[in-house]
């Protein structure tokens, strides 16, 4: 298999990690004969993938309706004789779509969803998900594949395929980064997160639930790693609350695996989840796990048996699971342990590249029938 995996995003997201780590795995696994990562020129994925001697072709972008970059990428098909397009946002899927319809890109196209969104709020749109050149649609959770069945009338190209982690990029190795900079005590636990500032993370409930835990007398330090379009609004909920200067806020941070094994609880508030990705990180950094069932976080934490599960948007639920956890080694080592083995069984790059594989190659197969 000769394989493209094409994004038009521009910033560094799991989705971004995950297109690293299939061409990581598909390359030392064997599964490809070829693979070349199509991205934006100075892109924070094409940085990642010259750093690590990918084969990047990098490409001007001026918008998810440029036909230079629609028509280069029919191009770059035809000179490196591309089997598949595998396509990774929602602007490169519209570009591919364009490349085909256009420019006569005739090998498959496979789209990977990760969102929960409804995508039949209009007609272009609904049309590029039911386009024939849509061979295939890659979901990361049986939750994107319900929201997509409104919109994709053949329900038979839509599949799961979950998340995936590098136990060996992230480990069980407390670096003592976040204390040295935050100057946190060695006697207070470390309560965090890591997310967006965006409504699916709901980090409202994330403040909440430090309100009603410091109202509770739990003393600890909480932090939240991340920024986004939501930010000024939390911070102001943080201040109505007066718990703002009780979170260290320590914004986008490009050391997650180096600072999340100092976590000595993950509190985990996101509303609409895909899958949740970050948690399968905790699992390999063997941190405790507080979340709740929205999207599809049902699927990568199992209640009572790799985490704790509060109820949607109720601070008041989460801060009770927090107490029960907190200070339970017992239950955490418990959590640690099955959650760090069911990551093993079922999210390593290893597991999930070939699961990611054997989608892809039927559809290579079906082509040349």
């Amino acid at each position: 298999m000769r394989l493209l995996q094409v994004t038009a995003s521009k910033g560094w997201r799991g989705h971004e990690q995950k297109i690293i780590y299939l061409y990581e795995a598909f390359r030392d696994l064997g599964y490809v004969e070829d693979q070349w990562i199509v991205c934006v020129r100075d892109s924070e994925i094409h940085k990642v993938a010259l750093s690590k001697n990918m084969q990047v072709i990098a490409l001007d972008y001026t918008g998810e309706y440029d036909l230079k970059f629609a028509k280069a990428l029919k191009k770059i098909a035809d000179e490196n004789r591309a089997d598949i397009v595998f396509i990774h946002n929602s602007e490169s899927h519209t570009l591919a779509v364009l490349s085909s319809l256009l420019y006569g890109l005739k090998i498959p196209l496979v789209l990977c969803r990760t969102l929960i969104k409804r995508v039949d709020t209009n007609f272009l749109r609904k049309w590029k998900y039911n386009y024939k050149g849509i061979k295939k649609i890659i979901c990361v959770s049986q939750p994107v594949v319900e929201v997509l069945k409104y919109a994709v009338k053949d329900h038979s190209k839509l599949c799961v395929v979950g998340s995936v982690t590098d136990i060996n990029k992230f480990q069980h190795i407390d670096t003592g980064i976040l204390r040295k900079e935050f100057n946190i005590p060695q006697d207070l636990k470390i309560i965090g997160n890591i997310a967006a500032f965006t409504a699916m993370k709901d980090l409202f409930t994330w403040v909440r639930t430090v309100s009603e835990l410091k109202s509770r007398g739990i003393k600890a330090a909480y932090i939240i790693i991340g920024d986004g379009p939501q930010e000024s609004e939390v911070k102001a909920l943080a201040q109505e609350l007066g718990v703002y200067d009780d979170i260290i806020w320590a914004g986008f941070r490009k050391d997650i695996p180096q600072v999340l094994p100092e976590f000595d609880l993950f509190l985990f508030t996101s509303n609409n989840e895909p899958t949740g990705g970050v948690l399968l990180e905790s699992y390999a950094c063997r941190v405790p796990i507080v979340a709740n069932n929205a999207g599809g976080i049902g699927e990568v934490l199992i209640p009572g048996e790799t985490g704790l599960m509060a109820e949607v948007g109720n601070p008041a639920s989460f801060a009770d699971k927090v107490q029960e956890l907190l200070y339970n080694d017992a239950l955490q080592k418990k959590f640690t342990d099955s959650g760090y083995e069911f990551l093993k069984n079922n999210f390593t790059k290893e597991v999930i590249a070939k699961k990611m594989f054997n989608e892809l190659n039927e559809v290579l197969t079906a082509s040349k029938k």
